[in-house]
């Protein structure tokens, strides 16, 4: 299994390249891709070194699969290329992820769409992933009308400029700034760019992905994304209505079955999901969990993922595993 890895130096790649050896993909050739400024350097997988390829030279070397990590712009010009080639490219952009003729794939929910004929395949945001992993067991049991999401995310979504950034902070050194204000003792409800309707692109993605991904346009979905000083990971209030009353044990119980899911919700000894536990884990933590007493059919959650491994590289990871062990690649 010959497999790229387009933006093998970035935050996201790192992790990719790390996935796919915890997990024992079976690589046969790993071609590492990334800028131009880093073709011919080396990085290291399973213990062997690999050279930095260009996007030409990946295009034409064919590979199986291409996970990319490398920007909308890059996706949109290259991942066609490699689509003819005949290459099975899941992109971590958000490129491709509303185009009708694309599926958007969380792997537990959907991936049973995939056929052979989808050359280009989109993951998920990384806020997406983790709130319809626990929507999407739910909406099959009760009926979601309605959720409210307001997010608490890590500045390692931003990049490695928001990290040393944040650093920088902590030790009141002046130096290159990823957001418009200091990030360190802050919280900014400003995630992505602003859009005509006085949301940002981050809270319209939480929006409109959803429902692409339940596959149910009537789910309504409002969103408020807030960037905190956090490097661990993504961290989501949910208000859930529900077109039927349920039993709180129930959803326990859901969720607990939910392979991906791990509930921590006990008040009697203070356990509940926090990033500083979901760093560098792949499942998804569900906690918090109680009825909304100001209205009906209701409830509430606090969910937590590690926004650089189920958020992005594992869930890419598990697209790939997906397509091989259903021989559609």
């Amino acid at each position: 299994m010959k497999i790229a890895v387009v933006g093998a130096t970035g935050m996201v790649g790192e992790i990719m390249l790390k996935v796919l050896a915890e997990r024992n993909f079976p690589v046969t050739e790993l071609i590492p891709v990334a800028s131009e400024k880093s073709v011919g350097k080396e990085v290291e997988f399973k213990g062997k070194k690999y050279t930095i390829k260009s996007m030409e030279e990946a295009v034409m070397m064919k590979p199986d699969i291409a996970l990319f990590s490398a920007g909308g712009s890059i996706s949109l010009e290259y991942a066609p290329k490699f689509a003819e080639v005949g290459t099975t490219v899941i992109d971590n952009s958000s490129a491709w992820r509303m185009d009708p003729t694309k599926k958007l794939i969380v792997p537990e929910i959907n991936a049973d769409s995939l056929t052979k004929e989808d050359k280009i395949i989109a993951n998920p945001n990384c806020s997406t992933i983790q709130l319809v992993m626990a929507l999407s067991p739910l909406h099959k049991q009760y009926g979601i009308k309605r959720v409210v999401v307001s997010t608490y995310q890590s500045i390692t979504g931003t990049g490695v400029k928001a990290v040393k950034q944040l650093e920088n902070e902590y030790k009141d050194v002046k130096g290159d700034m990823a957001y418009n204000y200091p990030i360190h003792r802050n919280a900014i409800p400003h995630c992505d760019v602003f859009e005509d309707n006085g949301y940002t692109k981050e809270e319209m993605k939480l929006v409109k992905e959803t429902k692409k991904i339940l596959r149910d346009d009537t789910v309504l979905v409002t969103a408020t994304a807030v960037r905190i000083p956090v490097v661990g990971g993504h961290s989501e209030t949910v208000n859930i209505e529900f077109e039927k009353d349920f039993d709180l044990g129930d959803i326990r119980q859901i969720l607990h079955q939910t392979p991906g899911i791990t509930v921590q919700d006990n008040t009697d000894t203070n356990t509940y999901p926090m990033p500083l536990y979901a760093e560098g884990k792949d499942d998804v933590f569900v906690g918090r969990i109680r009825r909304d007493e100001s209205q009906k059919n209701t409830v509430n959650m606090w969910i937590v993922a590690d926004n650089l491994r189920k958020g992005a590289a594992t869930n890419t990871v598990q697209i790939a595993e997906y397509l091989v062990a259903n021989k559609l690649v």
